[in-house]
């Protein structure tokens, strides 16, 4: 199903105005000095946040090739395949979603070309909530901030762990500071971003994201920070959550995948 349709019964956490904003952009997603240039600064230390937290959590060693062997993971608003590529070439049987079926283009084309098996999916969360489908990781990256509904969209992204497994969010803290360096500074001022990509009033607070998920069995177990170092031009993780923050929770129950 297009996760854009516009069925009146059908709830979505689709932002159509979100959808045609990154549609614009796709063909950018691997330009690492174009206009998701931010993103690929970013990226190295995200990635490594999440391998480590996702080897502690399934007691796998991390020194590995591959060490995410035998896990499914979903990457839900996975863009041109950031995220997904990485993940594959760690071991992990990837299943790739977006609402912007140029991204998924965008996403196939390169992952083909790179000799990687990705399944990508023009779809939603909700889409795959109703496929019944579950993963043992569930990835939502910078995708928070851009749905039309924060807490339904939470709940399929917790509906879609499977027992055992982990949900991984990272997205904005709606903070004095983080309208000040997310909005006027990355798009306004450096140029990082396009300007309107963000909307401080989406961004959501750690306490917010913790609340949302605890009614649907995810526990929120490690909260950290990205911050950005401006003499070095570079990206670490902290424990400062006031801009940029990573969160980890797992799912009780099930066999823990070795």
């Amino acid at each position: 199903m297009d996760p854009t349709s516009a069925d009146p019964d059908r709830r979505t956490s689709v932002d159509p105005d979100e959808i045609a904003r990154f549609a614009a952009l796709a063909e950018a997603w691997w330009d690492s000095d174009g206009k998701f240039r931010a993103l690929h600064r970013f990226n190295p230390p995200r990635l490594a946040y999440i391998r480590d937290r996702l080897c502690r959590h399934f007691g796998r060693g991390e020194a590995g090739f591959r060490p995410f062997d035998g896990l499914a993971i979903l990457d839900i608003g996975c863009g041109g395949g950031l995220v997904a590529e990485p993940m594959a070439r760690l071991g992990a049987s990837v299943t790739g979603i977006d609402a912007t079926a140029r991204n998924i283009g965008v996403a196939r084309a390169h992952a083909e070309a790179a000799g990687l098996a990705i399944d990508y999916r023009h779809a939603a969360a909700e889409d795959l909530v109703a496929e019944g489908r579950r993963y043992d990781v569930v990835l939502t990256l910078e995708v928070v901030e851009h749905v039309a509904e924060v807490g339904p969209f939470l709940a399929d992204c917790a509906r879609l762990v499977a027992p055992g497994g982990a949900l991984v969010c990272a997205t904005l803290n709606r903070t004095a500071r983080a309208f000040a360096l997310a909005i006027v500074g990355a798009e306004y001022v450096l140029g990082w971003l396009p300007r309107g990509t963000h909307d401080w009033r989406k961004f959501v607070r750690p306490s917010e994201l913790v609340g949302a998920l605890r009614p649907h069995g995810i526990t929120v177990v490690d909260l950290a920070g990205m911050i950005y170092d401006p003499l070095d031009r570079s990206w670490r993780i902290g424990r400062d959550l006031a801009v940029n923050y990573l969160a980890f929770g797992a799912k009780a129950g099930g066999v823990t995948v070795r």
